[in-house]
């Protein structure tokens, strides 16, 4: 991993930027420099600055990435384009807990977000600002004037979990039945949020807190940026941990007896968690606490609680949930030849029927719409049953009694497919 500036070598010269920037409450009032990102082997890359002008780099993002203590000290890159064209919501508002609701923790983490296009204006219901204004307001994100002398810096030089730790013992959601003590190495708001959902009474401490001296049920070791090598306390006291980092991973085959892989990437074979075989002890290596992301893996807050309740004889093999067996797949499609939900969601559609057939499982799809390339009669990677038919309730469920698929794939369809999916949660509260 290539170390990081704390100055950009800056061109003196000022000139408009990527946009015709112009003055409104709305839009990004100010002139953009000339940036230069130099990494430590020599790798040089230009762009235009627009945060605050007197901090460490060029930092442009969303809420939830840029408040994520995992990131502290690091450059997050951002691969798709018009960032910031939602805004910022409200960072200073609280929840019912006394958490700040739109964001992961009290402040931006990151010393550096990259991006390819910057969007001065922003549209978005909660917005309340720019992403601009508030890079600026936590001087957060610009340059350094600077002719030629560069200073380089390696963050996990730092102990950065010591930075993002909190100072004070906190307690959530108090008088519920099971007590843990969530050690915090770098914390999100929403794992407190979950915790304390799952009917637990959340007791955060310091990173280098003496857990020995401390009664609980559970023991939860919060995810953490930096080089752990540094955090000598930590690795002295845990005894179960749980989430690991962005920076560092875990070599399976490291691994000594009576540990196992819990999680592997699909992708690249990498791991994504461990086990103890005989004892109430897991890791995670992403974030099953999904703010922002999916939440597919929240169960994982269920298994948590059910170690607990079994004691030191449970295991992580005993409370997982079973694997379904799935061999037919309903793909509800997109809806009817209008704006939100027809020919943009058809790759979407037909990209989701392609996944399906290469997994081995039968496709059956719902669209009306006869001119996509999801509905196309011919080619390998094509539904094995298309109904021709609305995106109803009536309609949906009809076909759910004649194919009896294992699984329904929501979510893209569009607004109709979303809008039906939506309604149906509602009725069983969920």
């Amino acid at each position: 991993m290539s170390k990081i500036l704390t100055v950009f070598e800056v061109a003196k010269s000022l000139r408009l930027g990527w946009h015709n920037w112009r003055a409104s409450t709305r839009l990004l009032s100010m002139k953009t420099q000339t940036a230069h990102l130099v990494l430590e082997d020599g790798t040089k890359m230009t762009g235009y600055s627009f945060g605050h002008d007197h901090s460490t780099a060029e930092l442009v993002g969303y809420p939830e990435a840029l408040t994520d203590p995992s990131y502290r000290g690091q450059i997050l890159t951002l691969t798709y384009p018009i960032v910031g064209n939602y805004g910022v919501p409200n960072t200073q508002e609280l929840d019912e807990l006394g958490l700040k609701k739109n964001v992961e923790s009290d402040r931006i983490q990151v010393s550096g977000l990259l991006v390819q296009d910057y969007s001065s204006e922003y549209s978005q219901w909660n917005a309340v600002k720019s992403l601009a204004q508030w890079l600026q307001e936590e001087k957060v994100g610009s340059y350094y004037f600077s002719s030629n002398k560069v200073e380089i810096t390696d963050p996990n030089q730092r102990n950065l979990v010591a930075e993002v730790s909190t100072k004070d013992i906190q307690v959530f959601g108090k008088g519920n039945p099971i007590k843990v003590v969530a050690v915090d190495c770098g914390i999100k708001h929403n794992i407190i949020r979950l915790l304390v959902k799952h009917g637990e009474e959340v007791h955060l401490v310091p990173w280098d807190q003496d857990r020995m001296s401390l009664e609980y049920d559970g023991l939860f070791n919060s995810n953490s940026p930096g080089d752990h090598s540094l955090v000598k306390t930590r690795i002295q006291n845990v005894c179960k941990p749980v989430v690991n980092n962005h920076g560092y991973g875990i070599d399976s085959e490291s691994l000594p007896p009576g540990w196992s892989p819990l999680f592997i990437n699909a992708n690249d074979g990498t791991n994504e968690g461990i086990m103890r075989s005989t004892k109430p002890v897991f890791t995670a290596q992403f974030h099953p606490e999904a703010k922002g992301g999916p939440t597919d893996t929240e169960f994982l807050f269920d298994a948590f609680i059910s170690l607990i309740r079994k004691g030191k004889e449970g295991s992580m093999a005993s409370v997982m949930p079973k694997k379904p067996v799935v061999s037919k797949v309903l793909v509800q499609g997109s809806g009817g030849l209008s704006i939100g939900q027809a020919g943009e969601f058809d790759y979407s559609g037909s990209q989701a029927v392609k996944a399906m057939k290469e997994q081995n499982l039968k496709v059956v799809l719902i669209n009306p719409n006869i001119a996509s390339v999801q509905t196309n009669k011919f080619g390998t990677k094509q539904a094995d049953s298309v109904y021709f038919l609305p995106i109803t309730p009536e309609f949906v469920m009809e076909v759910i009694k004649v194919e009896r698929p294992d699984g329904n794939l929501l979510s893209i369809g569009g607004q109709t497919d979303r809008q039906l999916f939506s309604d149906k949660l509602m009725e069983i509260n969920e």
